[in-house]
């Protein structure tokens, strides 16, 4: 196996990692959140895999697999559509469905955004659900003292917690908007380009210590921060939160979630009355209401805990690998590799 990615710098590079050779293309610039490389498309010609599998979107690797790719067979996951970049979009498309149309096998992670994906209706017959998956080892491991530790640095009641990247599709801004009516404090761990927005409207909302801007935590150190809280919230807002990794983590560490629907895998993988509960997207009455419900039911959160940590049996790293090889096994038996 060959992994074939963007450098964060302007240098090729070839290492092993776990045993995997990686090839780091030179980066020359980044524009609408796309990596830019000469370096790629020519290091993909030189590949002659059995199986190419592009991870979508990213457009300069898949024009590079349309115009210089010689694998045998074509896999794609299908992360996400494209939400923000619409002035791209309409140059990209024609492109995009012609190659949507020649891949051998389409892999998506939820059936929700299979149905919700106007682009990936069109090649229903082509996709596979394949779910993502974590490895639940050091979350089911945690040491309840250490987040014992952690709940008692930040003060004494209930509290809530958010892990991810201070984007503006994470929906933090109408979280906020909800706290005054929660009895509970936030912590956000987590850094991003919403940070200073985000800290000027907790001020503007005269939040004070109900919210608890975190930064970055290591992450050897993030299962202990879900041990220390009493209920995890996904608030996000827009498509782009195709998943939410995170809830896996929460999930994993028995914490009942909250999250938003947007029909995408957010309320696939944390399922409402399940695992925790699902509210409609910016809408901070909706999350208010939903996070005091669990906080002030102790019979309804001990329920929902237990059915999270259970559903989370179902989204593990073998499952997902298992899958993967499949598919694998599916595209290679259509047409013999010589």
């Amino acid at each position: 196996m060959t992994v074939l990615v963007t450098s964060q710098v302007l240098a090729t590079t070839v290492e092993t990692l776990n045993g995997v050779r990686v090839i780091k293309a030179a980066r020359l610039a980044t524009v609408a959140s796309t990596p830019l490389s000469l370096s790629l498309p020519w290091q993909l010609f030189h590949q002659r895999p059995d199986i190419t599998h592009l991870h979508f979107p990213y457009p300069v690797g898949e024009m590079a697999h349309y115009v210089l790719g010689r694998g045998r067979r074509t896999v794609l996951t299908y992360h996400s559509d494209v939400i923000r970049q619409a002035t791209i979009l309409r140059f990209y498309a024609p492109l995009m469905r012609r190659m949507l149309r020649e891949v051998d096998q389409i892999i998506v992670s939820s059936p929700n955004y299979l149905e919700s994906s106007s682009v990936l209706r069109e090649f229903r017959d082509k996709c596979q659900l394949v779910p993502f998956g974590i490895d639940r080892t050091r979350f089911l491991s945690a040491s309840p003292e250490q987040g014992q530790a952690i709940r008692s640095h930040y003060g004494e009641g209930p509290l809530l917690l958010f892990v991810g990247v201070l984007r503006y599709y994470k929906g933090l801004s109408y979280l906020l908007e909800a706290m005054p009516k929660i009895p509970a404090r936030l912590l956000i761990v987590g850094e991003g380009p919403m940070r200073e927005s985000l800290l000027a409207q907790a001020g503007a909302l005269r939040l004070g210590d109900k919210v608890i801007f975190a930064g970055r935590v290591a992450d050897e150190d993030l299962p202990a921060y879900y041990q220390a809280a009493d209920l995890f919230v996904l608030p996000a807002s827009e498509r782009s939160e195709a998943y939410g990794l995170v809830q896996l983590e929460a999930m994993s560490s028995g914490l009942p979630v909250v999250c938003t629907e947007l029909g995408t895998g957010t309320s696939y993988v944390n399922l409402h009355g399940e695992s925790g509960l699902v509210v409609p997207p910016r809408d901070p009455d909706a999350l208010a209401e939903a996070i005091t419900a669990l906080l002030t039911d102790h019979a309804l959160w001990r329920r929902l805990a237990a059915g999270a940590l259970a559903r989370s049996e179902l989204f593990t790293v073998e499952r997902m690998l298992a899958g993967i090889s499949q598919v694998y096994a599916h595209v290679c038996s259509q047409q013999p590799v010589t």
